[in-house]
This record gives structure tokens, C-alpha cells and sequence, in this order.
């Protein structure tokens, strides 16, 4: 079977797969500790695909024309056996590119591991330099510098390290340049995230999105920036160059200045269910197909046929959505990954 096209004639190229639903922080913007606290039902390890099934399902997503992988969580790390899990992906089903997105708590201990199992590249968020305002971002009041000291481990094993930065106007956006300098010394690509509206819990607002726009200016006027073209066919992130030389940062701006024309990425929860769009609000369950006996050949068809039906374009949809006061529930962040 040839590789799929949606409604909009995009192709299935992206797959990110959340591996748990657990995480050791509690971002406001992702899993806030009011909603996620002692009593939350987390997904059991039955309901998580297990490696064999994982790979079953990466298996058959290859052969409709995947070729990136990113593992993500809630805090992919807290799985033990994700470095396995790159290997099987990287040398068993010859994946052309495998990423990690986390949030570097656990990732001065664990990098030898995905770098010996041949990860690509890791991508890690901090939001802020300074200790307060990190520990009010990750919602337990834990201090950045056990993630910088990962992220240093990373760099040290030879592992390509990015920088994801949510960027919420009041609470971080002071500390823009701070992190740019910061990671420049370092020489690691900086990426700023407009603060999205993902989920039902993070009590979002329009008044606290810093636009892509806004940030280009902000870093500009500081070092004069050079716009770079995508790396890549549906790179989300707008790229722009220090005119120094001294690396690139990154806007990804799916509020202000939407792309979903070009998306090609589908997201696989913890639990096995296929979302075709970070903002649905259901997904279709591939993992109970798999433990029902569907083989490789009938899990393609039911790949395929979602594929081939998927229309979303959220992002270029919401501001006539908002204007009109509608709303509509989407999955959880911390459930899908990101």
C-alpha cells in the first residue's frame, strides 16, 4: 500500500508517542497540581502499550511513509525502558530520525543510555533561569539547576541538545533575552512556544500569549537575527540565525500564526490511541485493535482509512471560534504529548 494522503493532501511523515501519562512535574500550562494531584487515575501498565506492541505499531506506521519519531509523556524518563525503546526504533525498524522531548530532571543519569541506543537528538524545556519563577512553572517548586546539569550531560555525550521555552506574558517573558544568552554560550538551538490553548485545565488565555512576532522583535534588537528557511518540509518552527554566528532560535507560533497547512504529524497516547491533531478531542484506539488480533496488513487499512478522512486545521480555525465564543474540549496535554 502507497503512503497516505488527508483531505488537504498532507502526508503521514511525523509520529510523536507519548510513552506515560505520568510526570514528575506539574506545569500550570500542562498539568496543573489542583487537576493532577494525589487522588488523579493515572493509566495502569496494562493499558500502556507495552515494547512489543509499541514497535508492532511504529512497524506498520513505517510503512505508511513515517520517518521522525519523538517520544514524549508526560516525562518520557520515568519509563525505564525508553532507551530500548530507541534502539529497537533506531537499528531494529531503521527509523531515519528519532527525538525525545523532556523536562531534564532525569536526564544527567539517563543520557549515556539513549546516546549509546542512538537517539538523535533531546529536546528539554526550561521555561526560566531563576529558581523562583521555575519552581512556580513547574508547579513543586523545584530549582533548573539539576536540568542544566542534564542538559550539560547530554551535550557531553555527544547527544544534539534544543531548548523548548514556553513563553507565558507575566510570568517568564522578562527573562527572553536572559535564556537566549544563556544557551548561546552553549551553543544549543533556543526554541520559543507560544503559550497554547491545549486542554481544559491550564485556565488559558489570549492575554498571556507573547506572539512569535513580538519575541523575533525582543531578541532582534539585542543580536540581529537573520531569517533561516526550514530545516525541513513542515518544520513547525519559524528558524532565524544570530547574524554573529553564534546559533538560531526558533518561534513556534501556532497561535498567531498558524501552519497547519503543512502538518504531518499524528500523536499516539500512552494507551494506544491515534489523534490526528494536538487540539482533537478524541482519538481512534489502535492499541485495542492490535490486542484484538488485528495483523500488520488490517492495522494498515485502519491507519490508512483515518488518515486518509483527516481534516483538522485547529489552529487556522480558532480565532473565528473565539470570536464567536466557542469553545470545544480537546485532550490534555499531558495526555498526548505535545
Amino acid at each position: 500500500m502507497g503512503h497516505p494522503t488527508d483531505q488537504f493532501q498532507r502526508p503521514l511523515r511525523d509520529l510523536r508517542i507519548s510513552v506515560t501519562d505520568r510526570c514528575n512535574f506539574r506545569c500550570p500550562y500542562c498539568m496543573p497540581k489542583e487537576v493532577f494531584g494525589p487522588g488523579h487515575a493515572f493509566l495502569k501498565d496494562p493499558q500502556l502499550m507495552s515494547l512489543a506492541e509499541l514497535t508492532r505499531i511504529v512497524r506498520v506506521f513505517r510503512g505508511l511513509g513515517v520517518e521522525k519519531i519523538r517520544l514524549t509523556g508526560g516525562e518520557p524518563l520515568l519509563r525505564a525502558d525508553v532507551p530500548e525503546l530507541v534502539r529497537v526504533l533506531k537499528q531494529d525498524l531503521a527509523m531515519p530520525d528519532v527525538a525525545l522531548t523532556t523536562n531534564g530532571w532525569l536526564l544527567q543519569s539517563v543520557a549515556p543510555a539513549l546516546r549509546a541506543a542512538g537517539l538523535d537528538r533531546v529536546n528539554v524545556s526550561v521555561d526560566s533561569l531563576d529558581d523562583a519563577v521555575a519552581g512556580r512553572m513547574n508547579g513543586l517548586g523545584f530549582k533548573v539547576d539539576r536540568v542544566l546539569r542534564g542538559i550539560d550531560a547530554a551535550a557531553a555525550t555527544g547527544l544534539p541538545v534544543k531548548i523548548n521555552m514556553v513563553v507565558q506574558r507575566g510570568v517568564n517573558d522578562h527573562e527572553i533575552l536572559s535564556i537566549c544568552e544563556y544557551f548561546r554560550e552553549r551553543g544549543h538551538p533556543l526554541r520559543f512556544i507560544e503559550y497554547m490553548d491545549v486542554g481544559n485545565t491550564n485556565h488559558w488565555s489570549s492575554a498571556q500569549v507573547v506572539p512569535a512576532k513580538e519575541i523575533v522583535e525582543r531578541v532582534g534588537a539585542r543580536w540581529p537575527l537573520e531569517a533561516a528557511g526550514p530545516a525541513y518540509r513542515g518544520e513547525v518552527a519559524a528558524r532565524y540565525r544570530y547574524r554573529d554566528g553564534r546559533g538560531e532560535i526558533g518561534l513556534i507560533s501556532s497561535v498567531t500564526e498558524p501552519f497547519c497547512r503543512d502538518c504531518h504529524r499524528a500523536r499516539l497516547s500512552a494507551d494506544g490511541n491515534l489523534f490526528t491533531c494536538l487540539f482533537a478531542s478524541s482519538g481512534h484506539n489502535v492499541l485495542a485493535r492490535l490486542r484484538a488480533g488485528d495483523d500488520d496488513a488490517a492495522l494498515t487499512q485502519f491507519l490508512t482509512g483515518i488518515w486518509t478522512g483527516r481534516r483538522d486545521r485547529y489552529s487556522d480555525e480558532r480565532a473565528g471560534l473565539l470570536a464567536a465564543g466557542e469553545s470545544r474540549p480537546t485532550v490534555e496535554m499531558s495526555y498526548i504529548g505535545g
